[in-house]
């Protein structure tokens, strides 16, 4: 199968390479859209020791069932579904209280031991398949990753707001335009918030936000009293420090750099939370993709699509920032 590997800083190759075999309980899906994530331009950067070269990358996938139906739970041959690439363990204390994002033992496509989704085929186990009804195109339906790293992100910010399901604050700034900084705002926006800021300093990013995602764009933070990071720079985290409000919420879910920022002195004064947000559970997955299966998340156009074998090209586009679109999505069969 032709696959695109990443062999080193800044050097991605599409390559044949054996297609994978799959293990117990698990089913062999072609893959037909794959989208491109700030932690693959990590790694292609050479910024994440996780992820090793030689290696397949990519995890916002989806695609339809080839083989491998006959495993209990399994959707038919030829379904077509999107893929949760968190595979964890199921039986430990975080995975029974729903919180498998922190399974001690998860495993993530595009992470050793498992490979990714730049490729033409991928193995997983059924219970990370969502089918996809009849009419959503699979890279629509890739989106749901991503989209489900931002509902995680409101969902729990709006938890802390409101433990007790009173109402909440109808504001939130939302630090960085990208695909999860566009999620966490459209989720917010599912979510019933009405008064949502996403702050980006591109402009080109800027324009395409407010023109194709209809989103209320600014080039400068405003105060709130929920503020998701999803850029996760020392400057975001004193940004978001800057803009919540006393009694407040900030919601870290951007990896770009690890130290620095944040304003603790202000943040213990006025007794701002801080939580730290990790991917999503099994519940969010299927939440978001149901949510981007009803519409609720809009109409989500605001991709672009290119063959795998132009993947290099488009790392190299994302790097030079000549991309405006949140997300390029790769189909590996073009």
């Amino acid at each position: 199968m032709k696959a695109l590997v990443y062999e080193g800083e800044c050097n991605l190759a599409l390559r044949e390479v054996p297609r994978p075999l799959p293990g117990a309980g698990e089913v062999l899906i072609r893959v037909g859209a794959v989208g491109i994530c700030g932690s693959d331009m990590h790694a292609y950067l050479g910024h994440d020791a996780r992820r090793p070269a030689p290696l397949i990358l990519g995890h916002e996938a989806a695609g339809t069932v080839e083989a491998g139906a006959d495993v209990p739970g399994a959707p038919s041959a030829g379904t077509a579904v999107t893929i949760n690439p968190l595979v964890t363990c199921g039986t430990c204390p975080a995975c029974v209280a729903g919180r498998e994002n922190i399974c001690p033992d998860r495993q993530i496509i595009s992470m050793p031991p498992r490979e990714g989704a730049f490729a033409q085929y991928l193995a997983m186990p059924p219970a990370n398949l969502v089918p996809v009804p009849e009419g959503i195109p699979l890279a629509r339906a890739a989106l749901a990753e991503p989209l489900a790293v931002g509902w995680h992100a409101a969902r729990i910010g709006l938890a802390v707001l409101s433990p007790h399901g009173d109402p909440v604050p109808d504001r939130a700034l939302v630090i960085g335009g990208g695909a999860i900084g566009l999620a966490s705002a459209l989720a917010l926006a599912a979510m019933g918030l009405r008064d949502i800021t996403i702050h980006e300093p591109h402009p080109a990013r800027r324009h395409f936000l407010a023109d194709r995602c209809a989103q209320r764009v600014s080039e400068s933070q405003v105060a709130a009293p929920l503020v998701v990071d999803a850029v996760g720079l020392a400057a975001t985290r004193a940004a978001a420090s800057a803009s919540v409000l006393p009694g407040g919420v900030i919601v870290h879910v951007g990896l770009a750099e690890d130290l620095g920022g944040l304003d603790v002195r202000r943040m213990t004064l006025q007794e701002v939370t801080f939580i730290g947000s990790y991917t999503y559970t099994a519940q969010d997955f299927r939440d978001t993709a149901q949510a981007l299966f009803d519409g609720r998340l809009g109409p989500l156009e605001w991709f672009e699509t290119r063959p795998l074998e132009k993947g290099a090209e488009a790392f190299a586009d994302l790097r030079a920032g000549a991309v405006a679109a949140p997300k390029i999505v790769l189909d590996p069969w073009a």
